[in-house]
Parts: C-alpha cells; structure tokens; sequence
C-alpha cells in the first residue's frame, strides 16, 4: 500500500473520519477479510470479539503484529481507504482498555447481559487495538472482488408445479 496524497495528515483525518461514519470495517490478519463492528477512539480503531456471545474476530489478529483494514462507504459499498495497522491487544483492566471498553460498550446492540459485559469481555473476550499505520487512498486498476468462500449453503431448489395451483385454492377459500 501506498500513500497517495502528499499530506499524511489529511491521509489520518479520511481514514478516521471513514471509519467514525461507517458500520463496519473489513480486517484481514492472516485469513480472509471480516466485517466487524468498531469504535474509533484515541487515534485508533478498537474491536471486541472471540467470546460467547460477541463476534468472531479475523484469523489470527490476537496474534498479529499487523493487519489490513478497509473502509467502505455506508451507503455505496464502495471502497473509501485502505491501511495498514498496528495490531495491540489490550489487557484487562488496563487505562487504555478501560477506556476503550468504555466505548465499546456504548456501541454494542442487544447484549444479554448488558449489566455484567464489562466483567465477561475482561474474562472472555479479546479487546484488539488498530492503529493506522500506511494508508492507501489509490483506486485500483481492476476488480477487487473476492472469490466466495466455500460453504455448505445451497441456492433454493425450483418450485414444485403443483404449488402455484395450492396457493391459489387457499386465497379462494378464504
């Protein structure tokens, strides 16, 4: 990845500007890209996850000196910033996760045990840290599509002919 505007700090304020809007960010450690929800926080990207309960982080971040993160736009889809981050992971307790679970807390939806998170994430969780490191904001040349992972998943099968004739039936009986 390169940098493409003379500026590293206008490169810092898109990438947290991009990633404060959006949703999710896709990281990839050592497997394929995952979507996962975040909070931007002092300078930095932080997610919780690999708990009960909780999302599954990328393969191989907890472990990782670095990452690629992308950034898509929440109305497009369309890729906005590409970087590379520092990988941390924050011990529990700690100022820095404290502080960073202080945020996370106010984004997660619908968990069950909202009242005791806090205490589960500093049990069971892994609190990873992301810090912009290189940042690309250059189109690339050809398609970024990935190929599909493989899966058990099948399309549906056709309908049966007789069903169109059912469906009909039950409206006229009513």
């Amino acid at each position: 990845m390169t940098a493409s505007a003379p500026d590293p700090l206008l490169d810092l304020a898109l990438v947290e500007e991009a990633v404060k809007k959006s949703g999710l960010i896709w990281v990839r450690a050592t497997g394929p890209s995952r979507a996962v929800w975040h909070v931007w926080h002092d300078g930095a990207a932080h997610l919780v996850g690999d708990g009960p309960g909780e999302q599954p982080l990328p393969a191989g971040l907890a472990g990782a000196d670095t990452a690629g993160v992308t950034v898509r736009s929440k109305d497009k889809g369309g890729r906005i910033v590409e970087w590379s981050a520092a990988v941390s992971v924050l011990a529990p307790h700690s100022e820095e996760w404290e502080a960073a679970v202080a945020e996370l807390k106010g984004k997660r939806l619908n968990a069950p045990d909202s009242e005791r998170m806090t205490e589960r994430w500093a049990r069971e969780c892994t609190v990873v840290r992301l810090t912009p490191g290189e940042i690309s904001t250059d189109l690339p040349d050809g398609s970024l599509a990935a190929v599909p992972l493989p899966t058990d998943a099948t399309t549906r099968r056709p309908a049966p002919a007789a069903l169109p004739r059912l469906l009909l039936k039950r409206r006229r009986a009513r």
